[in-house]
């Protein structure tokens, strides 16, 4: 079988980097692969990605050696639009590849640079459409898309050019869970039944880990490749089902829900479901915040119907459904930054002030980022808090103390979503809104998050994450709704929320059933 991709020799250094982001990297990664690259936050994966059709270096510059071939082309003798027709990139931030405005003409976009005819264009935009389902979306402007739906645009409009390898970047970091499903298997098909080659990253492990055949673990710009077990094994990450393997020292460790159901049904299971009790008080506080029958809208669609509900002192309240539901339109109108067409909204009984009742990061995080180093960009906030204070312990309280110094330009893009998040923390504001705030975490970073949220819910205030990642609303959320359509549909304990869901619901539910939602908790029953 011939190399798609190929890496000899390849180390790469950014401009005014201190360290290499990927060093002495050989690599081959035959035809018709499935392969995911795996690692912690900032080891490297997106520089890889982006080498693989010349963007680094030629759009980025620094230091490069040695040589990176797509089928069997050197990418440093071609510009990345002349591999057009081999391979194609899908970024961590789709809107950021976006030239035109209606869906359509996106996906049309690529092959009219390539030459294609147009009666070839129409087919493949109509298969693509069909393939990812967005028939629906074929005449909306890509503006007033959810952040899920733009991913899923990003990757069509890739794909309609025809390319015969396919990267993409954390490719269901914005998407539903049902949604990731319908993109796994779609590439899935692509590889099994036209042969194509795809390269991805993801951190999370739980949506990609039962797709792939092969795995390349980063650690510290040095890779590995392998078998998924034995590479993810070897880096000690994993999807949950994996954790409670490693707890309970299953062999084979387990990679998806079907295997882990297999060890479960060989050993012991615990014997009832654990009640749920609430993770940092009664849920039952103070009002800190109030939504009364609001509805709120964009270009006359109202994306949020009607809406009630408090939030209370203690809570960490988890807001979820499909992309489009109305979860960031909901944040946003907490923040006071979107005002509701009916209805009003109170945060400790006035009217939502940003920056000051509501601390809201946001999904695109970089717009939150001006200033020159991240202990800068904290230190801002303190400024305009009207204190001297130190960054420091905001910085250390999310395991990035020792980027203090770094601009964040040269950071990762879930490192940068973390000092987004050190920075509006700092407003010490009585509500957090987060949107999607594990985008782009490794399990580690994502552990060091929960366990901020959770203080900020300890100390008194109040926090809503809207989120896809079930994973995270299981193992830090007092209580969570779902909306759809931007209604509310469900509201109440995780364990129940969650546990009646099949689309929502975590890997520990989807083994053992109803209430339990983290490998701690089935280990601690068990152990």
């Amino acid at each position: 079988m011939s190399d798609a991709l190929r890496f000899d020799g390849v180390t790469y250094t950014y401009p005014e980097g201190a360290r290499p982001a990927i060093e002495d990297v050989d690599l081959a990664i035959d035809e018709g692969s499935f392969a995911l690259a795996v690692g912690p936050t900032g080891s490297g994966k997106s520089t890889l990605l982006r080498a693989a059709n010349g963007l680094v270096p030629q759009f980025t510059g620094g230091t490069f050696t040695g040589r990176v071939s797509v089928d069997g082309r050197d990418t440093l003798a071609h510009a990345p639009r002349r591999l057009a027709d081999v391979v194609a990139f899908v970024p961590q931030d789709p809107g950021a590849s976006f030239v035109l405005d209606r869906v359509e003409d996106e996906l049309a976009y690529g092959m009219e640079n390539l030459g294609v005819h147009p009666v070839h264009m129409r087919r493949r935009v109509e298969e693509t459409l069909d393939l990812l389902d967005l028939a629906g979306l074929r005449d909306r402007s890509v503006r007033t898309l959810s952040g899920g739906e733009r991913q899923r645009v990003a990757i069509a409009a890739a794909l309609a050019a025809g390319p015969r390898i396919l990267v993409l970047d954390e490719p269901t970091s914005q998407l539903d869970p049902q949604g990731a499903e319908d993109v796994m298997a779609a590439l899935q098909r692509l590889v099994h039944d036209h042969g194509m080659t795809v390269l991805l990253a993801e951190h999370r492990l739980e949506r990609v880990a039962g797709w792939v055949d092969v795995a390349i673990g980063f650690d510290h710009g040095r890779v590995r490749s392998g078998t998924p077990a034995d590479v993810i094994g070897h880096l000690g990450a994993g999807p949950p089902v994996t954790r409670l393997g490693r707890i309970l020292g299953w062999d084979p460790l387990p990679l998806t829900v079907r295997a882990a159901r297999a060890a479960a049904a060989a050993g012991s299971r615990p014997a009832l479901p654990p009640r749920d009790v609430a993770r940092n008080g009664d849920g039952h506080g103070p009002v800190v915040a109030e939504v009364r029958a609001v509805s709120a809208s964009y270009a006359e669609t109202t994306v949020v119907r009607d809406l009630d509900l408090d939030v209370h002192e203690g809570e960490v309240l988890a807001v979820m459904g499909r992309n489009g539901a109305g979860k960031s339109t909901l944040l946003r109108v907490l923040a006071g930054i979107h005002e509701p067409s009916e209805g009003q909204v109170r945060v400790l009984g006035s009217k939502p002030r940003p920056g000051v009742d509501v601390g809201l990061c946001p999904q695109e995080a970089d717009e939150l980022l001006f200033n020159d180093s991240v202990e800068h960009e904290v230190r801002a906030t303190l400024v305009a808090r009207g204190e001297a204070g130190d960054a420091g312990p905001w910085l250390a309280a999310l395991g990035i103390a020792g980027l203090a110094a770094r601009h964040p330009r040269d950071l990762s893009a879930g490192q940068r979503l973390l000092v987004a998040t050190a920075a509006v923390a700092a407003t010490d504001a009585p509500l957090l809104a987060l949107d999607e705030p594990t985008r782009g975490l490794d399990p580690a970073s994502k552990e060091r998050l929960i366990g901020f949220i959770r203080a900020h819910a300890i100390a008194g205030r109040a926090a809503v994450v809207a989120t896809h990642d079930v994973e995270l609303a299981a193992a830090v959320a007092t209580r969570v709704v779902i909306l759809a359509g931007g209604e509310l549909i469900a509201d109440g304990e995780p364990g129940s929320v969650l546990g009646d869901s099949r689309v929502f619901a975590p890997q520990m539910t989807r083994v053992f059933g109803p209430g339990w939602l983290t490998p701690e908790q089935v280990a601690e029953a068990l152990t």
